[in-house]
């Protein structure tokens, strides 16, 4: 009786798995060889905005070089928006770009350019 006991839930178990329709199991998700593998590339970037002055950590994780460029909009109509100086950030690099308006800022973005 104690092995039956032991057993039971098991065989339960076992039984419902098998009789699961082949959708709904999981399986392995494998290129089908029709599409290649996506191109990684792009530096993580991080921004941050104190006031009016703004500082962008770009981080490149991968094997081409990434030119990275920092743009910034600022909020009033007589305040220039300013285009910062491309940086080439390389494989494993971190690079560091920084910019200001005179009063507040309204966005910031960062552009991304493949380099070679």
């Amino acid at each position: 009786m104690r092995l039956f006991r032991s057993v039971a839930p098991l065989t339960l178990a076992l039984a419902l798995v098998l009789s699961l329709p082949y959708d709904a199991m999981s399986h392995a998700r494998v290129p089908n060889g029709h599409s290649p593998a996506p191109d990684l590339f792009g530096a993580e970037c991080r921004t941050t905005v104190h006031g009016s002055r703004v500082v962008a950590y770009c981080h490149n994780p991968y094997v081409d070089t990434d030119r990275v460029q920092l743009h910034i909009e600022c909020a009033q109509w007589w305040d220039i928006d300013t285009d910062g100086s491309p940086a080439d950030t390389g494989p494993a690099m971190t690079v560091r770009l920084s910019g200001r308006c005179w009063k507040d800022v309204r966005a910031v973005w960062i552009s991304h350019q493949k380099v070679g």
